[in-house]
């Protein structure tokens, strides 16, 4: 689904960053802004502040800023297409589709008007049971043994659902609603199963139990986990399946973790409710739960979303090595060089609630940080039941490797696990890969003889100048706009030194840029200089392995993530839309992204792109990790020349601004060509 730029820049002409995020941060007014504490990192004093009148945010601590936008994306962990739908709503507009039909517009409208009714039905059941938790000593003394205080009940929303089959006839006028049964609060007997009326037997799904609501991203309550009070069977039941809660989708706390997951640096996935509001009783509060089921990999991308790290956390029995064994595989997909996964196996005795009871809160951390690496649980899951003594034995720990090895992302990590599979199984890896795939289908091998040069069609441009000019003090740095951001796409950079910036940046109408030059023009042929046909910009060999391998944003980090997103067009707009047709529809083939793209404002810079990849080549990820390094680079430059300028008017950014020529000071390597 492509949005039009104009309907964002519409959207955000009439949202209020204010607004918007002050409904997740407590703001108070502090000048011509206003400020709060930071929900990106940990502080004790505000540095986060948010401009009213450049409706943008921004942190002088971590350096996070944006729009109304990308607030939602950051703090809520919405996609780009979800934030700008939700957006929309919440001003009364309507995301244009004009690529879809009347019929699938009125399906989609019935559809969000279903999901806000059943939501609004769920949370008046939820403070039902949160008053009804209030009048039950049983309950209240149950929470109270498992240590659980009034504040943690409160930012859960625990509640109690009282005893007797038709509790909830007092809390909705009309027992006999279909809502109810839709939305998993109320069941219907069985055909034959009528009452002396005629009709047929209606009770409440939950009864006597603490009840534990399960709420999405945005904090609307979409089901609930209920718990016996005693030892009856079963000890929890949950929601099922509607239209607006399913469980391979969902995490529990995951809404309520969202802060501290960005404070501890990881996500600590458990395997109960009772885990969670346990370890966020005793200060971690980045726990999520699985909802009765395996992790999934709908579970492993969301939590991606959120944080780089993750810790999955089992019991040590066999029952806890086959879950774990589960979030392996769903978690493979997304082990890329910048993300991490560990796996906590506790001893038999404990869960994570008894443990830190026992050893503390410190002692609980030091045996997360020695977690068991994806890599080493990988090996030791491939040789689970093989003798690797014998040749057999080894011969099957190979066969084992080979789906969970095929399974990770292409990066640094996957052929270092090939030598340590190779090494345990004593084979060399390069006969080891052969076995594995015997026909590669024109792809890349990861070894090379000694004496292979490279495909005749490969280029590789010339050494890029030396863009760092010294870091003279802020007050040197001409005056920038947050729109004026470095000529990224010019291309002349790689062949000439620029002159020292200048205070005219490049615009849409084609007019001197930051090196004084005339920057170049995606929609034309390179030009050619000194008998040499220019390199494609960095944005745009990014584009080009995005639109051969759409696959491999997800191997990409959150930062990364939303450093393409902000990249001014057409870059930025076209990567926008590559994450919501992966999120939406998954990796797709060009074929079908082609036809996506029709209509797209940035159509044709996109076909051009896709028009230079060269067949039979792929792509090196140690070169997109120096473009992303050295985009990263210049987005830095321009927020320490924003920073310089503004410095004389408002003394809050100086601390800020300090730290990063602290920074640029330190580092002494300059860039490398792309």
């Amino acid at each position: 689904m492509a949005i039009p730029q104009s309907f964002i820049q519409e959207l955000l002409a009439r949202a209020d960053v204010v607004d918007i995020v002050g409904r997740y941060v407590q703001l108070k007014k502090g000048g011509a802004n206003f400020m709060g504490l930071c929900p990106f990192h940990g502080e004790k004093s505000p540095s986060f502040s948010v401009s009213p009148s450049k409706q943008f945010y921004h942190c002088f601590g971590c350096g996070k800023n944006g729009n109304a936008i990308s607030f939602l994306m950051d703090h809520a962990g919405m996609t780009f297409i979800e934030a700008v739908k939700d957006l929309a709503q919440q001003y009364g507009l309507q995301v244009p589709e004009d690529d879809v039909s009347p019929q699938d517009r009125a399906r989609a409208a019935q559809a969000r008007e279903q999901q806000a009714t059943l939501t609004s039905v769920l949370e008046k059941a939820g403070q039902a049971y949160i008053r009804s938790l209030r009048t039950s000593e049983r309950a209240i003394q149950y929470f109270k043994r498992r240590g659980v205080s009034g504040e943690i009940a409160k930012t859960f929303g625990l509640g109690y659902a009282p005893e007797g089959w038709r509790s909830l006839a007092s809390v909705f006028p009309d027992y006999n609603d279909p809502l109810l049964v839709e939305s998993g609060l109320v069941i219907t007997g069985e055909p034959g199963e009528e009452n002396a009326a005629g009709e047929a037997k209606r009770y409440d799904r939950f009864r006597d139990r603490v009840m534990f609501p399960i709420r999405n991203v945005k904090g609307e309550c979409i089901g609930f986990g209920g718990r016996v009070l005693g030892d009856e069977k079963p000890k929890y039941l949950n929601s099922p399946e509607t239209p607006v809660f399913s469980k391979g989708r969902e995490l529990y706390g995951l809404f309520e973790a969202r802060t501290a997951l960005r404070q501890h640096g990881y996500a600590l996935v458990t395997e109960g409710y009772m885990d969670v509001v346990a370890l966020a009783q005793l200060g971690f509060a980045n726990a999520v739960a699985t909802l009765g089921t395996a992790c999934t990999a709908e579970h492993v991308q969301k939590l991606f979303r959120f944080t780089d790290s993750v810790v999955f956390s089992f019991d040590g029995d066999s029952a806890g090595r086959r879950a774990a064994r589960k979030a392996l595989d769903a978690a493979l997909p997304f082990a890329s060089d910048v993300r991490t996964v560990k796996f906590l196996f506790l001893p038999a005795e404990h869960d994570p609630d008894s443990f830190i009871r026992e050893h503390g809160k410190e002692g609980f951390a030091a045996y997360v940080a020695k977690a068991v690496p994806l890599s080493r649980f990988l090996l030791e899951a491939a040789g689970e039941g093989c003798d690797l003594d014998t040749a057999e034995g080894r011969a099957h720990m190979a066969s084992n490797a080979r789906g969970l090895w095929s399974a990770l992302p292409e990066g640094a990590l996957k052929p270092q696990l090939l030598a340590e599979i190779a090494e345990q199984v004593m084979i060399d890896s390069r006969e080891l890969l052969q076995l594995w795939q015997p026909a590669s289908g024109g792809r890349k091998a990861y070894y090379k003889k000694p004496d292979a040069s490279p495909p005749a069609q490969t280029f590789r441009p010339g050494p890029a100048p030396d863009l760092d000019h010294g870091m003279p003090e802020f007050g040197d740095y001409p005056p920038m706009g947050l729109h004026d951001e470095p000529d990224y796409a010019s291309p002349e950079a790689y062949f000439s030194q620029p002159p020292a910036y200048s205070p005219s940046p490049a615009g849409p109408s084609g007019k001197p840029g930051k090196f004084g030059r005339k920057p170049f023009s995606s929609g034309s042929p390179p030009r050619r200089m000194t008998g040499r046909i220019l390199p494609a910009s960095r944005e745009d060999r990014v584009l080009r392995l995005l639109l051969t391998e759409p696959q491999s944003w997800d191997q990409l980090s959150t930062e990364e993530h939303h450093l393409l997103l902000g990249l001014p067009a057409p870059h930025g707009p076209l990567f926008a839309w590559l994450e919501s047709q992966l999120h939406e529809h998954g990796p797709q083939s060009w074929a079908v992204l082609r036809e996506g793209l029709r209509g797209h404002a940035h159509e044709h810079h996109a076909v051009a792109q896709f028009a230079e990849v060269l067949e039979g080549v792929d792509y090196d990820w140690g070169e997109t990790r120096r473009i992303l390094a050295q985009l990263q680079q210049l987005k830095h430059d321009s927020e320490i020349a924003d920073l310089a300028a503004r410095a004389p008017n408002e003394p809050a950014v100086l601390e800020r601004l300090r730290e990063l020529l602290a920074q640029s000071r330190a580092s002494k390597t300059p860039s490398k060509p792309a």
